[in-house]
């Protein structure tokens, strides 16, 4: 089976209440522990790759390590760029056999925004490939992207009309509360999505795919463990797993997810050494880290997507 776009998954789900799940890939075991996980569950996936992971593993080496998983696994499975930052990165991946795309444009004025996304947009169907816009900024750091809380705006309603018809984006990433990285609030505050927003833009953009960025939920068990084996993450705090459970049942499709899997891997890791400080063969740590992922990824498939038993 070949790699597949996004439009008939996000078809599928939106009619179906449920989200995809979008998981950033950075190296072997991550994509082997998520795409066993979705085997087992019978779920759809999109794998995506981040600007740094690409210059950390390189490319071809991720594009053939999901060629490999999709092998493996027989699912349909959508290769995507997060956060492409400019044409020229996008059109690399659009001609280096990614079927997704999403151009972040979301720091540039709406006018700047909507000519950079049409042209990246244009390129990409003219190959076949589906593309992902953005309005509205998140706030947090992960990889490339960094928007301090003062610079994060929720998405406009208003806008996602024009923005999408002047486009001809294939779905809409938007700023409803979520952040990236595992640092997302201070302990106490309560997190509320702005579910008022959401249901406006579903209203302007009837059957159209939303997606949600910045939504680990930061579980503590991960969190708990780095700390007990010498790590210093008491204060993260994620977005609740309910929130996002009603979200994908709405007009979210894709459900991005990376800072669990980065936290779910590095707590295999420290307790692994913890327990075998002498061990220095990786297959002896990074095989609990890999079963990790596949526990995470199984949780978040069932429990927060609701995307099992969709491929």
């Amino acid at each position: 089976m070949p790699l597949v776009t996004t439009k008939e998954m996000f078809k599928k789900a939106y009619e179906g209440g449920y989200a995809i799940g979008a998981f950033n890939v950075n190296n072997m075991e991550i994509v082997q522990g998520i795409t066993e996980a979705a085997k087992e569950e019978n779920a759809p996936l999109i794998l995506q790759v981040s600007a740094g992971a690409r210059k950390y593993a390189k490319h071809s080496y991720l594009v053939h390590l999901v060629q490999a998983a999709i092998e493996d696994t027989e699912l349909p499975i959508a290769l995507h760029l997060d956060h492409g930052a400019d044409f020229e990165v996008c059109k690399s991946c659009i001609d280096g056999g990614f079927t997704s795309v999403m151009i972040d444009g979301s720091h540039h004025s709406f006018k700047d925004n909507m000519e950079l996304t049409k042209r990246v947009v244009d390129y990409a169907h003219s190959k076949g490939v589906v593309v992902e816009g953005e309005l509205g900024q998140l706030a947090g750091i992960e990889d490339n992207v960094n928007v301090s809380a003062e610079n994060a705006s929720y998405t406009q309603p208003e806008q996602v009309e024009e923005f999408v018809k002047s486009t001809g984006v294939d779905s809409l990433a938007i700023a409803i509360g979520t952040s990236h990285g595992a640092f997302k609030f201070k302990p106490g505050q309560k997190t509320q999505l702005r579910f008022d927003i959401l249901e406006e833009v579903e209203r302007r953009l009837p059957n159209f795919p939303i997606v949600l960025h910045g939504a680990s939920s930061v579980i503590p068990k991960y969190v708990e463990t780095i700390n007990k084996n010498g790590g210093n993450i008491a204060d993260a705090i994620g977005i609740p797993e309910d929130m996002l459970r009603e979200a994908a049942k709405s007009a979210v499709c894709k459900i991005n997810i990376d800072s669990d899997l980065r936290l779910a891997l590095t707590a295999g890791i420290r307790e692994h050494f913890v327990a075998h400080p002498d061990h220095f063969d990786p297959r002896q740590y990074l095989t609990p880290a890999r079963a990790n992922i596949k526990e995470l990824v199984k949780h978040k498939l069932v429990y927060v997507l609701g995307c099992n038993g969709k491929a």
